[in-house]
């Protein structure tokens, strides 16, 4: 049971480790925890498109129906966004998803999620992991039933009729006519539930790596530049007839588009672009992790609404939404909802959102017209490698050197909801934080040109050294924001890259 740990979004291993066993043992103890909650209603089980996810989603139903539990299946591998939106609209007690979202094949993952559809936060998360055990089922005739139905069906319903109401077209959704999407489903659960969504709105979709490959051909369905090539040239070949790129990371919750001028657009353009299509028509605050950018601010700003800051996770987003009631929310690795929609990341939702809002005005166009109007706005991200056992004391030796200023301007602001990120006086900003997914500690930033960001990213550690930091170094104290006069921030995090490794 020591292997089983819940990071960021559920628990995630290789297959060495990830064994029937241990998700049995993960659904004993979520089938404890709705029962001491008092939820008793059906459960939903769902899977991603790897080899052995149908499998481990077929041995939760049967530990789930062995505790009284009825279980819903669907009649297939789904999108994460799917199993979430079935649980609030079948009033169910919950659901697991079996799925590694976008690691490599060799990985799989379980993750829950509650009554409410939204992921599961960490009280939840610990009770679960505190009530690990091993399977204790009811006898034959006492087990509740398992049985295969249409999920996506609904949630189509759904993600039309929300962005419907938001750009037009009501309960029908937005009306794409005209509009040719290539959509790369990356051989994940997007595939034949994302396309089809665009085309019942009338788009014309060309498909890329939409047929099912346990292996997701080699690659990793991470919706990234580097994993999208044919995707991209498909976009931005001068002769190309299509309109905009959509693609879907292995689950189906993450979202990357492709624009004919800029290729993958930036996450951080992405939501910027989406938000202020959404505040032509409606109201409401934003919510954004905190390495997102600061341009969302900006827009909010000349509408006259707010924005929220949360931790990196969309479990924080999703929980600042419901509380601010937000009109948009997301991250800048390419998770967002919509107010009115589960609130759950949903790739799938934010397609359909994505083809409306290049329909009513080609993101190109629209990122040139933010840009001018707000500021220019480039970022970057780096990843250094740091086991799990090593983040608390890399981050206590970078809290020690906290400087007054970087790359020649002054430290305005330390904020620590998450790690450590540095406001400087120009508008930039610089961050440092632990992966919550993978053993990695990373390193953003944002300026206003792409030289800026290298120069900041540089200063930050991105570029490493072979300096030391023994593993019995002494431990920082806890700062109340910069120290002029210190051992810069980047030397910090040179000597921490060893003591990483």
């Amino acid at each position: 049971m020591d292997q089983i740990a819940f990071g960021t979004d559920g628990w995630r291993a290789t297959l060495d480790t990830f064994t029937d066993e241990r998700v049995r043992i993960v659904g004993q103890a979520v089938a404890d925890h709705l029962k001491a909650a008092g939820r008793d209603g059906p459960v939903a089980v769902g899977y991603d498109a790897r080899e052995t996810s149908e499998g481990f989603a077929e041995s939760l139903a049967e530990v789930f129906a062995g505790n009284g539990f009825d279980v819903l299946l669907p009649e297939r591998d789904a999108p994460t966004p799917v199993i979430a939106h079935a649980i609030v609209d079948r009033d169910l007690a919950g659901a697991c998803m079996v799925t590694a979202s976008h690691n490599p094949p060799e990985y799989n993952g379980v993750k829950f999620i509650p009554h409410d559809g939204a992921p599961a936060l960490p009280d939840v998360t610990e009770d679960v992991v505190d009530r690990l055990a091993e399977p204790d089922l009811l006898p034959g005739g006492e087990r509740g039933d398992v049985s295969r139905v249409d999920l996506v069906s609904d949630h189509a319903d759904a993600a039309r009729r929300v962005v419907g109401e938001v750009v037009g077209g009501g309960d029908g959704g937005p009306d794409l006519s005209g509009l040719t999407v290539a959509y790369d489903a990356m051989h994940g659960s997007g595939r034949g539930v994302t396309d089809a969504l665009l085309e019942s709105a009338g788009a014309e979709v060309v498909r890329l790596r939409c047929e099912r490959d346990v292996t997701f051909g080699g690659d990793s369905p991470e919706p990234s530049a580097e994993h999208l090539g044919a995707l991209a040239d498909r976009v931005t070949d001068p002769d190309s007839d299509v309109d905009l790129g959509v693609a879907n990371d292995g689950d189906a919750d993450r979202i990357a588009v492709v624009t004919p001028e800029r290729g993958v657009l930036d996450a951080n353009l992405f939501y910027a672009a989406c938000y202020d299509r959404l505040l032509e028509a409606d109201s409401g605050p934003a919510v954004r992790t905190v390495s997102t950018t600061f341009l969302v601010d900006r827009i909010a700003e000349a509408h006259g609404e707010a924005v929220y800051e949360t931790p990196v996770g969309f479990k924080w987003v999703a929980e600042a939404m419901g509380e601010h009631d937000a009109l948009f929310g997301g991250e800048e690795s390419g998770g967002f909802t919509l107010r009115g929609h589960v609130r759950e990341k949903d790739g799938v939702l934010m397609a359909l959102l994505a083809a409306a809002t290049n329909a009513a005005e080609p993101f190109d166009a629209r990122v040139d017209r933010l840009l001018d109007e707000h500021g220019r706005i480039a970022a970057g991200k780096v990843s250094l490698d740091c086991p799990d056992d090593r983040k608390e004391g890399v981050l206590d030796e970078l809290e020690d050197h906290i400087p007054g200023s970087v790359d020649g301007h002054e430290v305005a602001k330390v904020v620590t909801l998450d790690g450590f990120k540095l406001l400087l006086e120009n508008g930039s900003w610089l961050l440092v934080r632990p992966s919550g997914t993978e053993p990695k500690l990373r390193v953003y930033a944002e300026a206003d040109s792409e030289d800026a960001v290298d120069d900041l990213l540089a200063a930050g550690g991105a570029a490493t050294s072979s300096s030391r930091w023994s593993e019995g170094g002494r431990r920082a104290r806890r700062s109340a924001g910069p120290r002029p006069g210190r051992a810069t921030f980047s030397s910090a995090l040179r000597s921490a890259r060893l003591f990483m490794n």
